[in-house]
């Protein structure tokens, strides 16, 4: 098994076109096919399905996706580590929450580029699929995230923090002056949240469920900035971590509800997969950000 057919078989599962990854891989279209062919003999497997000009991922081609991807990282981190004498270098790629990424990280981002300059950190704020699978298939080298419960035994982290997390309204909302609100008092009203998937909305959906409580209309947002924005224009009670609107609260635009229903608040942590080989520069923004972002009381 080469190299090179690695290189080729992930540009491929990408773009599911032999054209496109003869002209990514810069080689003519009839090595490619002699590649894949060569490297499906190998494990004894086709690894993608032919029909007419349509070419898709098998079975076995989706398994053996994520090992190809880490195998060509481990290399390339390998030989960064070999040319750089360990200095921490290169791309750097890290899924993070919109909120996270918007009002924790900016701080952490100044201070890793003032020590690190040679480190290219890419940012990827939402992935069309969970953080966990992104790190399995090699698209993500670690992400921040927002979750009680670990998605996987694959998954490696580090606690950082607890993120409070409010009920929000404007302040003519007749929720807004009770003394407490129950997760009863939620039925028939008008709910503002984040996209399905959302660890803290997971939160308040199995509450609502366990009281077989019924909102009214549920708007769903990608933003949490326009969630708020939503919220102040009284269009609705909104969910979101004190983060998003911690300026808006100290203003009083907006109101938390006095929340008596189950906790709400959700733990932020950084992971990666079990099998990462953590490189100089992966090393150095964990220690980093573990340091800037972790509870004061910690």
């Amino acid at each position: 098994m080469e190299v090179r057919q690695l290189q080729i078989f992930r540009t491929l599962a990408e773009e599911l076109s032999f054209t496109r990854t003869a002209e990514k891989v810069h080689t003519v279209q009839s090595n490619v096919t002699a590649q894949i062919k060569a490297l499906e003999e190998e494990l004894g497997t086709p690894l993608f399905d032919r029909l007419g000009r349509r070419v898709t991922l098998t079975d076995a081609g989706r398994n053996f996706l994520p090992f190809a991807s880490q195998a060509l990282a481990a290399m390339d981190h390998g030989q960064r580590a070999i040319q750089s004498g360990a200095e921490p270098s290169g791309p750097l790629r890290i899924g993070a929450p919109e909120s996270v990424l918007t009002y924790r990280l900016p701080r952490v981002l100044h201070d890793f580029r003032r020590h690190f300059p040679h480190v290219e950190l890419i940012f990827v704020p939402y992935m069309s699929i969970p953080f966990a699978l992104a790190l399995e298939a090699g698209k993500l080298d670690m992400a921040i995230t927002a979750t009680d419960l670990m998605p996987s035994a694959n998954i490696k982290s580090i606690r950082l923090r607890t993120e409070k997390v409010f009920l929000l309204a404007d302040s003519s909302h007749p929720l807004a002056a009770r003394p407490s609100v129950k997760p009863s008092d939620l039925t028939g009203q008008n709910l503002l949240l984040t996209e399905s998937g959302c660890s803290y909305r997971e939160k308040l959906e199995r509450i609502l469920a366990l009281g077989n409580i019924r909102p009214g209309n549920i708007t769903e947002f990608s933003s949490v900035e326009a969630i708020r924005e939503c919220i102040s224009l009284g269009m609705g009670i909104g969910l979101l971590p004190a983060i998003v609107v911690a300026r808006e609260l100290r203003q009083r635009h907006l109101k938390a509800l006095q929340w008596a229903g189950p906790d709400l608040d959700i733990i932020t942590r950084i992971i990666w997969h079990k099998d990462k080989w953590i490189s100089p520069a992966m090393a150095a923004f964990i220690k980093l950000v573990k340091y800037k972002l972790a509870d004061s009381d910690r």
